[in-house]
């Protein structure tokens, strides 16, 4: 099978992304092979690419947005399952036993394994899945439009759901990329007042035509009030920034697998009862609860495919933030 293989991280500018011919892999026990249609550019695949996530295993082929037909079945798996739309996202597998699998913390589990970085993803044409960590799809979706949501769409939703907003407040997203895009419809469908601050114009009339009502550069999100804020810029800098629009109490919630180090900052910019959490992954749960809402608001994606033999120009497009909306691979 082709397959866009990492065996050295490297910029992405220098295309460290090689197309290769490699055996197409075979299903274990609970798992299945997946004949990839399409896979989703994330920026973590970014980061792992360019080494700013140290390598677990290399070679590796990335991608973890992954929406295929299951075409062959390793023991244990139900025969029904075959030929299933479905969709991989981030989280491969856990130890379902341990505090936090325990406690539907999945997501923190310390056995966690995540697709595309500790096995091989979907920037090929078959990939391998546990069953049990699958997200069964509706008959006759695009899967370019579809496989955005696998990771950017559950871990923005989760982000929304840990940073506290309720319905009539006023939510500012920093960053607006793919997740930010998709994060959108969920506040605006629960009456949420978004601000969006960001430093591409075309960002900017992305954020105003998908419902928010201010749409700036971040600099301008001092002293805005906001009652909660999700960061999606893996900038350090700009967490300094969020805590300055926030008012006495607000959270804010910091969805970056890599950000740039945060700078020193004065107590006075936490203090009054302001929060800060990280989001870490997300839980199947959390892909349930997504992909129900995501059908009945419809929440809808905005894609940019590329071929699979471009996904390295991909990459660069996702960095330089040239993209408005959700890069995809696509394999039909």
């Amino acid at each position: 099978m082709r397959a866009q293989v990492l065996r050295k991280p490297g910029p992405v500018e220098s295309s460290p992304l090689l197309m290769e011919e490699v055996e197409p892999p075979t299903p274990g026990r609970l798992e299945v092979r997946i004949k990839v249609l399409a896979c989703g550019i994330c920026l973590t695949d970014k980061h792992i690419i360019e080494g700013e996530i140290p390598l677990i295993k290399s070679p590796i082929i990335p991608g973890h947005q992954i929406v295929g037909i299951i075409d062959q079945l390793g023991e244990g798996v139900d025969r029904a399952k075959m030929g299933l739309l479905v969709g991989i996202p981030w989280l491969h597998s856990t130890c379902c036993h341990c505090y936090y699998c325990n406690m539907d913390l999945e997501n923190l589990c310390d056995q966690a394994t995540f697709t595309g970085y500790h096995c091989n993803g979907g920037y090929a044409e078959y990939a391998l899945a546990r069953i049990d960590y699958l997200v069964e799809l509706e008959e006759n979706p695009d899967p370019i439009k579809v496989a955005p949501l696998l990771c950017a769409g559950v871990v923005g939703y989760r982000s929304y759901k840990l940073s506290t907003i309720k319905p009539g407040q006023k939510l500012g997203i920093f960053g607006f990329g793919s997740a930010a895009s998709l994060t959108i419809q969920v506040a605006t469908n629960f009456d949420v007042d978004v601000e969006v601050y960001t430093r591409s114009l075309e960002h900017r009339k992305m954020a105003l035509a998908l419902g928010a009502t201010v749409a700036e550069d971040a600099m301008a999100a001092p002293g805005r009030n906001l009652d909660a804020a999700i960061m999606f810029a893996p900038s350090g800098d700009l967490i300094r920034v969020a805590l300055q629009s926030l008012r006495k109490s607000g959270f804010l919630a910091v969805n970056a697998i890599h950000t740039s180090p945060i700078p020193s900052m004065s107590y006075d910019l936490l203090y009054q009862e302001k929060c800060i959490k990280t989001v870490t992954n997300a839980t199947r749960e959390d892909a349930r609860e997504f992909f129900d809402l995501a059908t009945s608001i419809p929440i809808k994606s905005t894609t940019v495919s590329y071929p699979l033999e471009k996904a390295n120009e991909a990459l660069v497009d996702l960095k330089k933030s040239k993209l408005c909306g959700s890069a995809v691979l696509s394999m039909v």
